[in-house]
């Protein structure tokens, strides 16, 4: 190679942004000034400036039809269309779809694929180069499994997905490009009314940094809705008028369907409107027509049951983020329906203020993720990019009580590891149930995954070190581990089978957390004190069995009555009189403790004194009546009513200035 080769600059490879919408996409890229700009479709702008129809269509001949064409002949071919398939992103679910004279089954991921295809080669044709790599946004309250099948689309269009970030951390980046922060801190909400989502995100931005405050929303609220308001109008109105249900009639649905959503943005500038849909019907062998005035005031009155859902989600965001209204700098709008007066007439009564208008709502997602791009690429140098999680996770611990590990809100990526131990003589293997919510309780919170650590070498109760590790990364893409300390054995999840949830969904187990807190710490204490209390019995039990030539006859009776006194106090489902019976234990044990920490060294008194300080306060201990479920040989562990157990407190030890974790796991002997 010669000296001026050597010399020459290596061409950076580009990172698209893209904004993978319900009803629409985006695309954008770094420009050589540094500034997003937006990649048109092949086809350039279609209805409402939109770049990239999310349609995906097969032909009678069952060619692949993606974007704008695809929107296009959706009313001949109804049965071969798809749109909308955001919404199911992560559920299983397969669209049937008619391709050609046959009738096949996609899954959410396949259909998403097609239209990131379509994405990446109008991108590589505009920019003169093969696109790779891409940042693609979710909404900001997808779940993982939502998360990871946009991941999935992405890899199966042949995009290496560098990064995936929430749409309004990606609005705030477009926003915040040009505005010099350096002398101040501004607080910015993000409100992103898109086709099929609602996200409010409240973030602070300044010295280079983006720090996502709080989030809320609603992955099952957008235009689609409104849409879906307007062709119900339509329908019982031509109904009234002609006699006919067009309801059963999918061509007449889709035409429709695009007549009412051209009549919602026409609504957005003009005062009323004609919905006109010639040759709609037949009535009696002639044809008939449909033509409709639609005012913006009827529009906003059919819409308004939609509007009142976005109140509570922007109240929960405020709340969580301890802000009030009055604290807020700037509102960021995204999406079509913010362009609706009706729409930004909300946001700024309950705000207070006027919402930004300098900012594109139909491109400014795209661009904030060509912004990111730019960051990963090094283009841009000045931004940092903090992201949160929405929901804590956590697993189930002994009695079915919710131990978290990563607190809602907490910024990522993130990673929280926690030490666990066994709770009964020789236990071979422990079940991990990975849990999200806000709930004190197991069994209020969603399961997003379980699984299983065998293999562990016996051992008596407490010995085994098991650590059991929560890491989220900047996808918000979480993944769990458990390894045995001892062994180095270790088994782990990438947890993608969680349940898709609403908004309503997710506030109200919110709301229960908050409604239920005095009953469930109620519940806890209990389940803590019995735990506490049966393990007490177990080490007090154990203690006497290694120094039975120790204990006198009149101790070991006293100790004894103690220990069957507790045994029914922990019957009593009683927390108080379960606490003194531990601390009658403790009494019972007093002479014979004493005594038998005068006869060994002083090293082993503290280890001793170390070891029962730590397990009889942190309540290691046997498996409760009813217990958990045990891993026979070959098969997994059955789980109770409680699910998989172990247990986890944060406790001082008597002879240690520092804190212990000690967890009790448990399983049922076969």
């Amino acid at each position: 190679m010669s000296e001026g080769e050597n010399s020459k600059p290596k061409k950076k490879e580009k990172i698209v942004g893209i904004d993978l919408g319900t009803s629409n996409s985006a695309c954008s890229v770094l420009s050589a000034t540094g500034k997003p700009e937006i990649i048109p479709a092949a086809e350039g702008r279609t209805l409402g400036g939109k770049a990239f129809p999310s349609y995906v269509a097969f032909d009678e001949n069952g060619r692949k039809i993606v974007g704008e064409p695809a929107r296009r002949q959706a009313v001949s071919n109804p049965d071969g269309t798809v749109t909308a398939i955001k919404r199911k992103m992560g559920l299983s679910y397969k669209a049937k779809i008619k391709v050609g004279k046959e009738w096949k089954e996609f899954t959410p991921e396949e259909i998403s694929s097609f239209i990131l295809k379509k994405i990446k080669n109008d991108a590589s044709a505009y920019l003169g180069e093969e696109v790779k790599k891409a940042v693609i946004t979710v909404p900001a309250y997808f779940n993982d499994a939502q998360r990871t099948a946009t991941k999935n689309a992405g890899e199966i269009a042949g995009l290496e997905v560098v990064r995936m970030i929430n749409e309004p951390t990606a609005a705030c980046l477009a926003y915040g490009l040009d505005k010099d922060t350096k002398d101040k801190l501004m607080k910015i909400c993000v409100l992103d009314l898109g086709g099929g989502t609602f996200d409010i995100t409240l973030m602070e931005y300044g010295e280079g940094v983006v720090e996502v405050i709080s989030t809320a929303g609603d992955t099952q609220l957008g235009g689609t809705d409104m849409d879906n308001t307007i062709i119900e109008w339509v329908c019982e109105e031509f109904k009234k008028k002609e006699g006919i249900d067009l309801k059963g009639d999918s061509k007449a649905m889709i035409r429709i369907k695009d007549g009412g959503e051209k009549a919602k943005i026409e609504l957005s500038t003009a005062l009323t409107t004609t919905i006109n849909l010639p040759y709609l019907s037949q009535k009696e062998g002639n044809p008939v027509h449909l033509e409709m005035e639609l005012t913006r005031a009827k529009l906003e009155q059919l819409i308004e049951p939609t509007l009142r859902r976005l109140d509570p989600i922007m109240q929960r965001a405020v709340s969580d983020a301890k802000l009030s209204v009055n604290d807020i700098d700037k509102i960021i709008l995204v999406g079509g329906p913010t362009r609706m007066p009706s729409v930004q007439e909300r946001f700024k009564k309950f705000f207070g203020r006027e919402p930004e208008h300098s900012v594109d709502p139909m491109e400014c997602v795209a661009m904030g993720a060509a912004i990111q791009g730019g960051i990963i690429a090094g283009d841009v140098e000045d931004l940092l990019l903090l992201d949160v999680t929405p929901l804590s996770l956590g697993v189930e611990t002994l009695g079915g009580v919710f131990t978290k590990l990563i607190e809602r809100n907490t910024t990522i990526p993130t990673e929280k590891a926690q030490i666990f131990s066994t709770a009964a003589d020789n236990q071979p293997a422990v079940t991990i149930n990975v849990l999200q919510g806000e709930r004190a309780m197991a069994q209020d919170n969603i399961t997003l995954g379980m699984f299983h650590l065998t293999g562990i070498p016996p051992a008596p109760r407490g010995m085994p070190q098991i650590e059991v590790k929560f890491s989220i990364d900047a996808d918000g893409i979480v993944h769990v581990t458990a390894k045995d300390l001892g062994t180095g054995k270790e088994t782990g999840i990438t947890v993608t089978g969680s349940k898709g949830l609403t908004e309503d969904e997710i506030q109200q187990k919110v709301r229960d957390a908050e409604k239920f807190e005095e009953e469930d710490k109620k519940v806890r204490e209990k389940i803590e004190a019995k735990n506490q209390a049966e393990s007490m019995i177990y080490q007090v039990r154990k203690l006497m069995e290694d120094n039975k030539e120790k204990i006198q006859e009149n101790e070991k009776q006293e100790i004894e009555n103690a220990i069957k006194s507790l045994e029914e106090d922990i019957k009593s489902d009683d927390p108080q009189r379960i606490k003194l019976g531990i601390e009658n234990l403790q009494k019972s044990m007093y002479s014979f403790s004493q005594r038998i920490y005068q006869t060994q060294s002083q090293d082993q008194v503290y280890q001793q004194a170390a070891e029962q300080a730590q397990r009889a306060a942190s309540g290691m201990g046997g498996v409760p009546p009813g217990g958990m479920g045990g891993v026979p040989p070959g098969g997994m562990g059955g789980t109770g009513a409680g699910g998989a157990s172990y247990k986890s407190k944060d406790e001082k030890a008597k002879d240690e200035k520092k804190k212990v974790v000690d967890v009790d796991w448990d399983e049922e002997e076969e």
